[in-house]
């Protein structure tokens, strides 16, 4: 099922820690030793999306563009594993390696983490500055399978540099532009 995140109303929320499976070392790990002082991308993705499929590539490079520059990323999936097995964690630590995912990979087994920030769907993007107020919520860029726009990372690259410029602290409302993809598989 394909979702469209489009409520105007932003959720005011904090950059916050949880202790999460991490799937290449297959260990629970603090996500807040990935939070970077200047700013923290926090994806919502998992394996068997298109539309994850389609911007895997541009993930590694943007990931690898601004990490040299004290940006820290880290992906989390969500999903129901009993329903979409090819999200379990094994499978997660397989994609990581075949890509060269350049930043962690947990699994949100209790989706408590989803829930907390409000993620509906794969792939979706918060931004938190470096005192973790969250400064984006959205989207990668409008590509999609199959519309024939190049895939370029342009909002989230847009974010970061506004970010880097301003030191991350400049007070602003957080940024929403809608988030396109498939629906998170939440349990029952």
């Amino acid at each position: 099922m394909v979702v469209t995140y489009s409520s105007n109303k932003i959720k005011k929320i904090k950059i916050k820690d949880f202790k999460l499976l991490e799937s290449l070392s297959g260990k629970k790990k603090s996500i807040q030793d990935f939070f970077s002082g200047i700013a923290t991308v926090i994806m919502f993705i998992c394996n068997h999306c298109p539309y994850v499929k389609h911007i895997n590539p541009e993930l590694v490079r943007l990931t690898n563009d601004y990490l040299p520059k004290g940006i820290s990323f880290l992906a989390i999936n969500s999903n129901d594993i009993e329903k979409y097995p090819e999200d379990s964690p094994e499978n997660m630590k397989k994609i990581s390696q075949k890509l060269g995912y350049p930043f962690p990979y947990f699994f949100d087994e209790k989706q408590e983490v989803a829930k907390y920030y409000g993620a509906k769907c794969t792939p979706e993007f918060f931004i938190f500055n470096g005192i973790g107020n969250l400064y984006y919520h959205g989207q990668l860029d409008d590509s999609r399978p199959k519309n024939g726009i190049p895939v370029t990372g342009y909002d989230v690259r847009e974010i970061l540099k506004s970010i880097l410029e301003y030191d991350g602290l400049k007070k602003i409302y957080p940024i929403k532009k809608p988030s396109y993809g498939c629906n998170i598989k939440w349990k029952k």
